[in-house]
Protein backbone atom coordinates (compact mmCIF):
# COMPACT_ATOMS: atom_id res chain seq x y z
CA UNK A 1 0.00 0.00 0.00
CA UNK A 2 1.51 3.36 -0.98
CA UNK A 3 1.83 6.01 1.72
CA UNK A 4 0.22 9.41 1.29
CA UNK A 5 2.80 12.17 1.44
CA UNK A 6 1.63 15.11 3.61
CA UNK A 7 3.74 18.26 3.90
CA UNK A 8 3.22 20.53 6.92
CA UNK A 9 2.81 24.26 6.12
CA UNK A 10 6.18 25.09 7.71
CA UNK A 11 7.85 22.32 5.71
CA UNK A 12 6.19 23.63 2.53
CA UNK A 13 7.86 27.01 3.15
CA UNK A 14 11.23 25.27 3.61
CA UNK A 15 10.62 23.27 0.43
CA UNK A 16 9.79 26.37 -1.62
CA UNK A 17 12.94 28.06 -0.29
CA UNK A 18 15.12 25.38 -1.93
CA UNK A 19 16.64 26.04 -5.35
CA UNK A 20 14.64 24.60 -8.26
CA UNK A 21 17.13 21.85 -9.05
CA UNK A 22 17.20 20.75 -5.39
CA UNK A 23 13.39 20.80 -5.20
CA UNK A 24 13.29 18.45 -8.18
CA UNK A 25 15.88 16.12 -6.62
CA UNK A 26 14.03 16.11 -3.29
CA UNK A 27 10.69 15.44 -4.95
CA UNK A 28 12.10 12.45 -6.86
CA UNK A 29 13.72 11.07 -3.69
CA UNK A 30 10.49 11.40 -1.71
CA UNK A 31 8.66 9.35 -4.33
CA UNK A 32 11.47 6.80 -4.64
CA UNK A 33 12.26 6.21 -0.98
CA UNK A 34 9.17 7.16 1.01
CA UNK A 35 6.09 6.39 -1.06
CA UNK A 36 6.22 2.63 -0.35
CA UNK A 37 8.70 2.05 2.52
CA UNK A 38 9.27 5.16 4.67
CA UNK A 39 10.46 3.11 7.66
CA UNK A 40 13.06 1.09 5.77
CA UNK A 41 16.23 2.23 7.53
CA UNK A 42 19.50 2.20 5.62
CA UNK A 43 23.06 3.20 6.44
CA UNK A 44 23.24 5.99 3.92
CA UNK A 45 19.70 7.32 3.34
CA UNK A 46 17.10 6.87 6.07
CA UNK A 47 17.92 7.09 9.76
CA UNK A 48 15.53 6.46 12.65
CA UNK A 49 15.89 9.29 15.16
CA UNK A 50 16.06 8.10 18.74
CA UNK A 51 14.77 10.01 21.74
CA UNK A 52 12.31 12.10 19.72
CA UNK A 53 8.60 11.55 19.19
CA UNK A 54 8.52 13.90 16.17
CA UNK A 55 10.25 13.75 13.75
CA UNK A 56 10.75 9.99 13.72
CA UNK A 57 13.06 9.76 10.70
CA UNK A 58 15.64 11.68 8.67
CA UNK A 59 16.12 11.19 4.94
CA UNK A 60 19.43 12.33 3.49
CA UNK A 61 19.38 13.65 -0.08
CA UNK A 62 22.78 15.08 -1.05
CA UNK A 63 23.25 18.08 1.28
CA UNK A 64 19.53 18.30 2.09
CA UNK A 65 17.98 16.66 5.14
CA UNK A 66 14.27 15.82 5.27
CA UNK A 67 12.67 15.19 8.67
CA UNK A 68 9.42 13.23 8.79
CA UNK A 69 7.16 10.94 10.76
CA UNK A 70 4.78 8.22 9.64
CA UNK A 71 1.42 6.93 10.85
CA UNK A 72 -1.57 5.06 9.42
CA UNK A 73 -0.59 5.26 5.79
CA UNK A 74 0.64 8.86 5.94
CA UNK A 75 4.17 10.14 5.69
CA UNK A 76 4.15 13.62 7.29
CA UNK A 77 6.98 16.04 6.63
CA UNK A 78 8.09 18.39 9.34
CA UNK A 79 11.05 20.11 7.74
CA UNK A 80 13.54 20.34 4.91
CA UNK A 81 16.94 21.94 5.20
CA UNK A 82 20.55 22.22 4.24
CA UNK A 83 22.91 20.11 6.35
CA UNK A 84 25.03 23.08 7.44
CA UNK A 85 22.03 25.18 8.53
CA UNK A 86 20.49 22.30 10.45
CA UNK A 87 23.73 21.69 12.37
CA UNK A 88 23.76 25.34 13.46
CA UNK A 89 20.11 25.16 14.54
CA UNK A 90 20.68 22.02 16.59
CA UNK A 91 23.82 23.34 18.33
Amino acid sequence: MPYTIVIAPEAAEDFRALKANLRSTVQEALETHLRHAPAKVSKSRIKRLRGLSRPQYRLRIDEIRVFYGRDRGNCSFIGFGNKAKIKVAVL
